[in-house]
């Protein structure tokens, strides 16, 4: 039986958590708490950690220590560091399917419709009735702004087509937070603007989200939180305008320097 959320408790909280490949420690102690209607975005440079936290907060992947509670609710491990895995797999179902991933490489189905991409999940996941799902889907590709190609396949459509269709389908799944994994890192400046503009709409209507991104400018834009981690740490934390205008570490000063357009 599903366990009642806490409407109090941050939807996404991870506490001291820890990740290691083998000896390389990636993730080294961490703390993140989203709340409803937070957009927190996590930058720092390649291999710092941040697409790692990501899928370890979706349970794609393994932590060796430390606590991850999806509102409220803790999930459930067994055995320690190494050996540690999820005990209950329904519960980790659960939770990934209110924490929807929205992936760099866009990961439609080839061999799908744009439309049958989308209604795919909650189909076949969630075991809702497909006409309902399909109005739903509809929707949803209206509101990213590709109403139009329903009966288009991924290969037909551009990029930025391409991944505001991803984000539609994670939006059918009807989730509590959607997970950013460098949505626009793929895509050149200007199809880059079309689906900044999206996630832009979808702060705006206070969806909870988790983005990680190299965009300094849309992380200034739509977060109300930003992490800047650095070597499996978080160096730097705070509001958008204080963390990114007025950094206080060298490291944080360094990597927004290098980051800044030429």
């Amino acid at each position: 039986m599903p366990v009642t959320a806490d409407p109090n408790a941050p939807v996404v909280e991870i506490r001291d958590l820890h990740k290691s490949y083998g000896q390389l420690e990636v993730l080294k102690g961490v703390d993140i708490v989203a709340r409803k209607g937070d957009v927190v975005s996590l930058i720092g440079s390649s291999g710092s950690g941040k697409s790692t936290l990501l899928r370890c907060a979706n349970l794609l992947e393994d932590s060796q220590k430390g606590e991850i509670l999806f509102e409220g609710e803790p999930v459930k491990w067994k055995g320690q560091g190494a050996a540690r895995r999820p005990a209950d797999r329904a519960q980790v179902t659960r939770i990934r399917t209110n924490l929807s991933m929205v992936f760099q490489q866009f990961n439609l189905w080839a061999h799908m419709t744009i439309l049958q991409n989308v209604m795919e999940a909650p189909v076949t996941v969630l075991k809702r009735d497909r006409p309902e799902v399909e109005d739903a889907a509809r929707r949803y590709l209206e509101k990213v702004g590709i109403g139009d190609k329903c009966n288009a396949y991924p290969a037909q459509l551009s990029g930025g087509q391409q991944q505001r269709a991803a984000i539609a389908r994670g939006l059918c799944m009807e989730p509590r937070a959607l997970l950013f994994d460098e949505p626009t890192s793929a895509l050149d400046p200007e199809l880059e603007q079309e689906v900044v503009k999206v996630i832009r709409a979808l702060a705006d209507e206070g969806r909870t989200m988790l983005i990680v991104t190299h965009d300094m400018r849309m992380a200034h834009d739509v977060s109300s939180h930003v992490v800047f981690l650095h070597q499996g740490l978080i160096a730097e934390e705070g509001a958008p305008g204080t963390v990114l205008k007025n950094p206080q570490t060298d490291r944080l000063r360094q990597f927004l320097s290098a980051s800044a357009p030429a």
